[in-house]
C-alpha cells in the first residue's frame, strides 16, 4: 500500500464512524479520548479542567463534586456537563443534575439544573455552567470552580437495580473571546415569531448518534428513524449566523391501549451543548407530534434577552437535537422499535458574525464549514472539520496517537517500497 494511501485510510478512520466511539453499557456514546477526572469533595482538592478538551467522571448518588478552571479576564466560559445514568435505573420526574459555576471565593456566576421530567426514564441530561465576561459578578482572571451535585428525590430509585450506582459524567469546557469592538447590548426585536407550517416531503432514513461526540449531520428536510424504549439518539445541525430553526418529531402509531406521560422528548442543545429548549408528547398508540418553541435567528445580541430560550441561540455552529423514547413504553406498547420521524427547519439569511479578539476553544466551535453544510444534506462526514473539532475537544493524548500511528505506518510503507525496488532486476 503507498504512503499516501495508509495516510489517508487512517484519516478516514478518524473522521468517519471509528472516531465516534461505540455506545457504553448505559447506551451513551462518550466523546474518544476523554479524559478520567475524579471530582473532590470540597475545592481544596478539585482537579483542573481545561477548555477545549472533554473529561469523563462520575457523580456518586448523593454526590456534591468541585472541579477548578483557569480563565482570562476577557473570556466568556461555558461548562456543560452531561449526566448519564445507568439504563435500570428508576428515577422521578425532579431526579436529575444542577451546577454552577463559582470564583475563588466560592460566589456562584451561575445556576442551572437538569431533570428526567415526566417520562420517567434514565437518559442523558446536560446542565451549563457559565461565567459571562463583563458581567456584575465573577469578574477577572484567576482559578474558578465548578460545582455538580446530583439531584435525588427521596425513596425515587428505591428497591431498583443501579439505583445507588454512580452516574456517568461527561464535562466539555469552552471558552468564547471578547469582540473586537463594540456592539448592541440589546436583544435584537423583530423576528418572525409565527410558528411555520410543519416540513412536508419525502422522509430519509438517517439514525441517530449514541452522545454529542457522534451526533448524525441533518440539514433542513425529513429523517426517520426507529427507537427502542429508553433509546437516546443525537443530531446535529450547522447554523450560520442569521439562520433560524425549527424542529418537531413524530411518533408513530403502536399496537396496544393505555396512556404514557413524556413517552418522546425532543431537546435543542446550542454549540457548547447549552439548553436551549426541550418538550415531550403524551402518547396513547396514536401518531403524535412534539414540536419545540421557536427560536430566533442566531444572533450575538441575542445573550441579552431575558428567556432562557433566546438568549442561548447567541452564536454560530452546529446545534444539536436530541430525541429520547421512554422506557415506560415498553409496559404498555412493548418494546418497539418505534417509528421516529424528525422535521428540520432552517430559514433566514446567513450574514457574517462577529469578528472576535481572540480565538474561541476549541477552535471552530463557532464556525459553520462548507463540509458541515454538505454533511447535513447528504449524511456524510465532514472529514477535515470533523477531525480537527475532535482533536480539538479530545485534546492532545489523541492527537499525539494518531501521528504516532502515522508515522509508524509511514516508516513501514517506505521500508516495504525499499524492499521492492532492491528486488527490481537491474537492466
Amino acid at each position: 500500500m503507498r504512503v499516501g494511501a495508509v495516510l489517508l485510510a487512517l484519516c478516514g478512520v478518524l473522521a468517519t464512524g471509528g472516531v465516534a466511539g461505540a455506545a457504553g453499557p448505559d447506551g451513551y456514546g462518550f466523546a474518544p479520548g476523554a479524559r478520567t477526572v475524579t471530582g473532590a469533595t470540597n475545592p481544596g482538592g478539585a482537579q483542573r479542567l481545561d477548555a477545549g478538551r472533554v473529561y469523563r467522571g462520575e457523580l456518586p448518588r448523593n454526590g456534591r463534586l468541585y472541579y477548578r478552571l483557569h480563565l482570562a479576564a476577557e473570556d466568556t466560559a461555558y461548562v456543560p456537563v452531561t449526566a448519564v445514568p445507568p439504563a435500570d435505573t428508576a428515577v422521578s420526574a425532579t431526579d436529575g443534575i444542577r451546577v454552577s459555576l463559582r470564583d475563588a471565593d466560592g460566589t456562584p456566576c451561575s445556576y442551572a439544573s437538569a431533570r428526567f421530567g415526566a417520562g420517567l426514564s434514565p437518559r442523558p441530561v446536560t446542565a451549563l455552567g457559565r461565567r459571562e465576561a463583563g458581567r456584575a459578578l465573577c469578574q477577572g482572571k484567576g482559578t474558578y470552580y465548578l460545582f455538580v451535585e446530583r439531584l435525588d428525590a427521596e425513596g425515587s430509585g428505591s428497591g431498583a437495580a443501579g439505583s445507588a450506582r454512580p452516574w456517568g459524567l461527561e464535562i466539555a469546557p469552552a471558552t468564547e473571546p471578547a469582540r473586537v469592538a463594540a456592539g448592541p447590548t440589546s436583544a435584537p426585536g423583530g423576528w418572525d415569531s409565527a410558528t411555520p407550517r410543519p416540513l412536508t416531503g419525502e422522509a430519509r432514513d438517517r439514525t441517530g448518534g449514541t452522545g454529542f461526540a457522534s451526533a448524525a449531520a441533518v440539514g433542513q428536510g425529513v429523517w426517520r428513524s426507529a427507537l427502542t424504549p429508553g433509546e437516546t439518539r443525537f443530531y446535529k445541525v450547522p447554523l450560520d449566523w442569521g439562520r433560524q430553526l425549527h424542529a418537531s418529531a413524530d411518533l408513530g402509531p403502536a399496537a396496544g391501549h393505555g396512556y404514557v406521560g413524556g413517552a418522546l422528548t425532543l431537546s435543542l442543545h446550542n454549540p457548547v451543548r447549552g439548553p436551549v429548549d426541550d418538550a415531550a408528547l403524551g402518547y396513547t398508540g396514536t401518531r403524535k407530534t412534539v414540536t419545540l418553541d421557536l427560536v430566533p435567528p442566531v444572533e450575538y445580541a441575542n445573550r441579552y434577552a431575558a428567556p432562557s430560550g433566546v438568549g442561548t441561540v447567541r452564536f454560530a455552529g452546529e446545534y444539536y437535537l436530541v430525541l429520547h423514547l421512554s422506557e415506560q413504553l415498553t409496559g404498555v406498547f412493548g418494546r418497539g422499535p418505534f417509528p421516529v420521524t424528525l422535521r428540520v427547519r432552517v430559514d433566514g439569511r446567513a450574514h457574517a458574525g462577529p469578528e472576535y479578539a481572540g480565538r474561541p476553544v476549541p477552535a471552530g466551535v463557532f464556525t459553520v464549514t462548507a463540509g458541515d453544510r454538505t454533511a447535513a444534506l447528504t449524511g456524510g462526514g465532514d472529514e477535515d472539520g470533523t477531525a480537527m473539532r475532535l482533536l480539538g475537544f479530545g485534546g492532545v493524548g489523541m492527537g499525539t496517537a494518531l501521528l504516532l500511528t502515522l508515522g509508524g505506518w509511514t516508516v513501514v510503507a517506505r521500508r516495504a517500497q525499499t524492499r521492492v525496488s532492491a528486488q527490481k532486476p537491474t537492466a
